[in-house]
């Protein structure tokens, strides 16, 4: 390990922040002069310096955009010099050993920076010092693991404050490295690991907690490594970009809550590819429809005025939550069944299990959200939109946190991956 190196990309605009970045190489090259930065240029004009591996002119050759980028708006030459970021990433990812990605940024940045991060593996890693990292940064971070730290002052001129934020990227970025280095080459050695061990997802919000749990340590006693995803939004989708990427040999979607945000708008939406990776690549799976009696809000006085009659449940100050409506748990269950039916490669892989006596912990009887009509439209919904399908759908007389139903799936899983 101690010869073997290191291979970071620091990849920015240098028109504008060149001697910043230049202070970043060298902090880095304090940690440890044997890393390797590979500067990028992702800049709208080009800048010289011996220090520059990849220039400008290079990235916008490889966006393939032939207009001149001095002509173009401001939102133009973003997307045009992240293509040709992403481009260039990809080159050297696939030459191999890459060991950190790092950036420095205003908003410009950061989108360029982030988009050409998000789709690099998970956990290699990644990190970016932004003036916009103390607000929003869902639409930059996405499902990826991006590390993202505040700048506190612009990025606009080294000052003291500045240099120590840099210095600290620096040396985060630089352990990083040295971290998923050397997990990358125990694991290439088989040291450390256990090849044979298989992983499974397991989707979880506050209200399905108690099932997930039983579940989770029934699959762990079996053997099975469990990942554990929160239902909200950018959960759901980094649940399926793991499946995407073969990272998982089975799935136990317990909470497919998220559905529910995007049908009626809903800040936990996961968009239109949840519940379909699974069924594309035919990974065992089974679903259930853990909390989609619930949409869930911001704070009460954020929840859109046309729901103000509906009922309503102040989780915690943050977030609250909708009770869905019998058309809307209708609408659910066809979706659920839908997106099933027409992706689904392996049938006999996949079934749908339904727990009759609630969806939630407070969708049982006597809680705030039971509504029997509402998960009846629910249940009837995905019984005939499976109906004469290979999808198995099992009916359960529990509700979802009963012991009895966690281990049932649980060990149903296990026997669905073993066939």
């Amino acid at each position: 390990m101690a010869d073997q190196t290191l291979n970071i990309i620091a990849v920015g605009t240098l028109d504008t922040k060149l001697a910043e970045y230049l202070y970043l190489r060298s902090q880095i090259l304090e940690v440890n002069p044997s890393i390797n930065v590979i500067l990028i240029d992702t800049g709208r004009s080009e800048t010289h310096h011996e220090a520059i591996t990849i220039s400008q002119p290079e990235v916008y050759r490889r966006s393939g955009d032939s207009r001149s980028l001095q002509s173009l708006p401001r939102g133009e030459v973003i997307k045009t010099m992240i293509k040709g970021a992403k481009s260039v990433i990809h080159d050297i990812l696939n030459k191999g050993d890459l060991h950190g990605v790092v950036a420095l940024g205003g908003s410009g940045g950061t989108s360029i920076a982030a988009a050409a991060m998000r789709w690099l593996p998970l956990t290699l890693p990644k990190l970016i010092v932004s003036t916009v990292a103390s607000g929003d940064t869902s639409s930059y971070i996405a499902e990826s693991d991006i590390t993202m730290m505040y700048s506190v002052v612009d990025i606009s001129g080294l000052n003291d404050v500045l240099r120590d934020v840099i210095g600290n990227a620096a040396a985060a970025v630089a352990g990083m490295a040295q971290r998923y280095a050397s997990r990358h080459t125990a694991g290439l050695a088989g040291i450390g690991s256990d090849t044979k061990k298989r992983c499974i997802a397991i989707t979880m919000f506050g209200v399905t907690t108690p099932s997930v749990t039983v579940a989770r340590r029934r699959l762990e006693a079996m053997g099975f490594e469990v990942y554990v995803f929160h239902a909200t939004g950018a959960g759901g989708r980094a649940m399926e970009r793991l499946l995407s990427e073969g990272r998982l040999n089975g799935v136990l979607d317990l909470t497919t809550t998220e559905l529910a945000d995007e049908l009626v708008g809903g800040v936990f939406s996961a968009g239109e590819g949840r519940l379909t990776t699974a069924a594309k690549t035919g990974v065992p799976q089974i679903v259930s429809v853990g909390a989609l009696d619930m949409v869930n809000f911001g704070p009460k006085d954020t929840v859109p005025e046309k729901f103000r009659d509906r009922k309503l449940f102040e989780h915690n100050p943050s977030v609250t939550l909708m009770r869905t409506a019998p058309e809307e748990c209708e609408e659910l269950g066809r979706r659920l069944a839908s997106r099933l039916l027409s992706n689904c490669i392996n049938p006999d892989g996949t079934e749908v299990w339904l727990p009759l006596r609630g969806i939630s912990a407070i969708a049982v009887e006597g809680q705030a959200y039971y509504d029997r009509k509402a998960d009846d439209a629910l249940f009837n919904a995905i019984r005939q939109g499976l109906n004469g399908s290979s999808i198995v759908v099992k009916e359960v007389d529990t509700d979802i946190n009963d012991p009895a139903f966690a281990e049932g799936v649980a060990r149903r899983l296990a026997e669905l991956i073993k066939e």
